[in-house]
């Protein structure tokens, strides 16, 4: 197809190629609808690379993608395990093509990315985040049109449009005047083909292929104009290839009769193109103009054709087979490949997929076996669960209650009240999940069920955990650990144990976090990701619960990369809530809301959502900005909801800190806290929440009691330590919570320090609060409130922002910066630039002289 109206797409193309030639990578994203000529540039940019690698691949049209499909197709590239089906950690996955491309300068096209499934978008926006470091032009087309909010794409396609290196191109429709280009040997008339191509390139190119015949209505009818010379057995054949959307396989070639001289003939008409291993055609809209031709019940024959030769052929791909089994109306063979699909899937932690798969299986069950159909509608609301679909998980695990009666299977059944009750509680319903876990407990009670029993006490004891229960916890646990012992089963035994010792952190036993990484990292050695990514999340929690605020970030900079290389969005879910938590204490108050709004604004666990509700109230209420307090009601609901004391806590906490901030009496605080607060401060690890909430009490002149069972900082505070205070928090990384207790200070001078402390984090609201009060106490020496073009915003630095300032705090240069992080010392060079202006400081150096003041270290 000519090339009209693309020059300047070409260009950057060809620049990104020249880049590549150089050591420079950079990405595009080539979008438009089918026909615009996506391919056909692609094509100029490969004829061009004479100086580089190229490697082709694409996404399969397939009902279900198979995972990692466009990555086992790249052969070129040797990647180990992945073409024998091996069990392959995304991670160490992403590891081999990134040093595969980094060897060479290379084009690496990955074609319609709207096909695309989940775990190959993980690949490349891996080698996205990393583009600048390596000698790669990364060229990735779809159709926009085709790509919805929840589309698995939409994140990469979010980091080409906010990461350095990286650009969108979308491609429209032709002008008259190019359409009139076209038709230049013919009678046509280029306003008239325009109206009705609509500028489609493709569309206005098959038209003018045929002028003499009248113009067609649709590309259908354009495609289908010039194979009026095709033989009957020669289309039958066309159609047969139309079957396989992802391509027909050479080694099913001569099981299908299709002889050399029949290729030869095919391959006059210009529909079709090779890939590396099998036929395709050569644009969607001529395969689909062709697949509308097959008559009503031929379609169905022509897949189990197709599937009947590919189940000869070595080896067999279960997402290909399922497939032309569901095409093929053979509901047996279209439930066994889902299933053996999903299971790929789920090995290879690509949930999303996993999730379809099961589903396909299900859509095609004929079995009246109750209990396959059970075990089938468990699994998949597993991955759906793994993949945030809480909703759809705890219906499908409520409909086999009655499967699991019928089959009179108690284990199943109980099996299946323990996942909703797990589902229940991550969807912020304690009650609802407290009912289920207790009834699993009572239906494994059966002799045939004693194994579900040391399930459901497990989860029985990991709720109890979550209430500061403790003791009950300790007692399920220990019951649960007995079944597994009974029953050697390594995965109980580890499950018990990693709750344990989550119990004894909880309590903050020695050694307990020791213990706890350990038995994530057999989890992970078992490849039982979600128990090891529960763990992590665990710790991460309590690590900032307990004021621990440089090991949660170290250990999230580890855990939140598991759940994307694992595909596990549950999980991150939850991390990123807990970073957004991580960051308001680090005084980061950007990222903070950064984090906050990827909480909120996606699907997840409501559990979940509690902190980053809080984040986003108590940033702009501390920095003197308009806020929603009336969002404070939903908050208290939500916490009504999970029933926790230590969500409590935060909760009253905040609330506390809006009645000093607004000076405006609220009952939840006056009463109920100042009440609860000796209760709640009794209960197991409330420590650090209790004092939270005694300090802000004493700030509002309201009783506080309990003082003995409060962590270290609060009670240096609350007997009027306020310096040691200070000192404790500026040593642990809390720069909000230093200023604070520097201003609670009875001296002039030290609540001057604290008021000018506040203003240096950008919580102007904060420091103002204080400055009245400091004017109705008659003092003199109130500071002025900074003006706005001399006040620096260390809080305002975004996550990216952070990881830079962070290695620039550590003496790094701007290349070894690049280095780390995969970027371009030019794009290093732009971000500390921009750290400098944000924190007001002149130079690097001055950085690394004040990186713990900054919160840097």
């Amino acid at each position: 197809m000519q090339l009209l109206e693309r020059e300047n797409e070409l260009a950057a193309l060809r620049a990104a190629l020249d880049g590549a030639v150089q050591g420079q990578g950079s990405g595009i994203a080539l979008a438009g609808d089918s026909g615009f000529g996506k391919s056909t540039l692609i094509e100029a940019l490969c004829a061009d690379a004479t100086a580089a690698r190229v490697l082709r691949t694409q996404c399969d049209p397939l009902d279900t993608p198979r995972p990692l499909g466009p990555f086992r197709d790249l052969r070129q590239l040797e990647l180990v395990g992945l073409q024998r089906r091996e069990d392959l950690l995304l991670s160490d996955l992403c590891e081999q093509v990134y040093a595969a491309l980094s060897t060479e300068p290379t084009v690496l096209v990955v074609e319609d990315l709207h096909w695309v499934d989940a775990a190959s978008i993980d690949v490349l926006r891996f080698l996205a985040r990393r583009i600048e470091s390596m000698p790669l032009a990364l060229i990735v087309s779809y159709r926009d049109r085709e790509i919805d909010p929840r589309h698995s794409a939409r994140r990469l396609l979010g980091d080409i449009a906010s990461l350095d290196g990286l650009t969108q191109l979308t491609l429209k429709p032709l002008s008259v005047e190019s359409v009139g280009r076209l038709l230049e040997d013919t009678d046509l008339e280029p306003a008239r083909v325009h109206a009705i191509t609509g500028g489609n390139p493709f569309f206005a190119a098959e038209v003018a292929k045929e002028p003499d015949l009248p113009l067609p209505n649709s590309v259908r009818d354009a495609v289908l104009a010039h194979l009026s010379d095709v033989t009957s057995h020669d289309f039958e054949v066309l159609q047969l290839i139309a079957t396989a959307p992802d391509r027909l396989d050479d080694r099913a070639l001569p099981l299908l009769g299709v002889d050399l001289p029949t290729l030869r003939r095919l391959d006059a008409t210009s529909l079709l193109s090779r890939t590396g291993d099998g036929i395709v055609f050569r644009h969607e809209l001529a395969r689909q103009a062709i697949e509308t031709t097959i008559p009503p019940g031929g379609s169905s024959r022509l897949h189990a054709v197709l599937l009947d030769v590919l189940e000869q052929v070595e080896t067999r791909d279960p997402a290909v087979l399922s497939h032309h089994a569901v095409g093929a109306r053979d509901g047996a063979r279209a439930t066994r490949y889902a299933r053996m699909a999903a299971e790929d899937a789920a090995r290879a932690g690509a949930h999303t997929e996993a999730a379809a798969f099961f589903a396909t299986a299900l859509e095609h069950l004929d079995s009246q076996d109750p209990r396959e159909r059970a075990a089938l509608l468990l699994q998949l609301s597993y991955q759906q669960y793994m993949t945030s679909r809480l909703v759809e998980a705890i219906d499908n695990v409520r409909a086999t209650f009655p499967l699991w009666e019928r089959a009179d299977d108690p284990a199943g059944l109980a099996a299946a009240h323990e996942a909703v009750a797990l589902y229940e509680y991550y969807s912020a319903r304690r009650h609802q999940a407290e009912t289920y876990s207790g009834r699993a407990a009572e239906i494994a009670a059966a002799p045939a069920a004693s194994l579900a029993l040391g399930t459901a006490r497990a989860l029985q004891g990991y709720l109890a955990m979550m209430r500061s229960e403790i003791d009950q916890a300790r007692e399920f646990f220990a019951e649960s650990t007995q079944v597994a012992a009974q029953h050697h089963d390594g995965l109980l035994s580890l499950k018990s144990g990693l709750f344990h010792a989550t119990t004894e952190l909880v309590c903050e036993e020695d050694g307990a976090r020791t213990s706890l990484l350990d038995h994530i990292d057999a989890a992970r050695d078992g490849g039982w990701d979600e128990l090891a990514s529960t763990g992590y999340s665990q710790i991460a929690n309590l690590d900032v619960e307990h004021g621990r605020f440089r090991a949660a970030e170290n250990l999230l900079q580890l855990s939140i990369p598991f759940t994307v290389e694992r595909d596990i969005p549950i999980c991150r879910h939850w991390q990123t809530a807990v970073r957004s938590r991580l960051h308001l204490h680090q005084g980061h108050w950007s990222a903070a809301l950064e984090d906050a709004e990827e909480v909120l604004s996606s699907e997840g666990m409501p559990l979940a959502k509690l902190w980053p509700h809080l984040v986003n109230v108590l940033v702009p209420l501390r920095r003197g900005e308009e806020v929603d307090l009336h969002a404070l009601d939903e908050i208290w609901a939500l916490a009504d909801r999970i029933d926790e004391p230590l969500r409590r806590l935060g909760v009253l906490t905040a609330l506390a800190e809006v009645s000093w901030m607004t000076e405006r009496t609220d009952e939840r605080v006056a009463g109920l806290a100042v009440d609860q607060l000796p209760t709640l401060a009794a209960q197991p690890g409330a420590a650090w929440g209790a004092g939270q909430l005694a300090v802000w009490l004493r700030r509002l002149e309201l009783p506080v009691d309990a003082l003995d069972q409060l962590a270290e900082p609060f009670r240096l505070a609350l007997e009027g330590r306020h310096a040691d205070a200070a000192r404790w928090w500026n040593l642990a990384g809390d720069p909000f919570a230093e200023a604070m207790s520097w201003a609670d200070s009875a001296g002039s001078e030290e609540r001057v320090r604290g008021i000018r402390l506040l203003d240096g984090l950008g919580a102007i609201g904060t420091a103002d609060r204080h400055r009245v009060v400091m004017r109705a106490e008659g003092h003199a020496a109130v500071p002025q409130r900074p003006r706005e073009s001399t006040r620096a915003n260390p809080a305002g630095l975004t996550n990216r922002q952070l990881e830079v300032a962070k290695l620039v705090a550590r003496g790094l240069s701007n290349a070894e910066i690049a280095s780390r992080l995969y970027i371009s010392p030019k794009t290093a060079d732009h971000h500390v630039s921009a750290i400098l202006a944000k924190i007001g400081l002149p130079t690097r150096r001055a950085v690394v002289v004040q990186a713990a003041e900054l919160g840097l270290v």
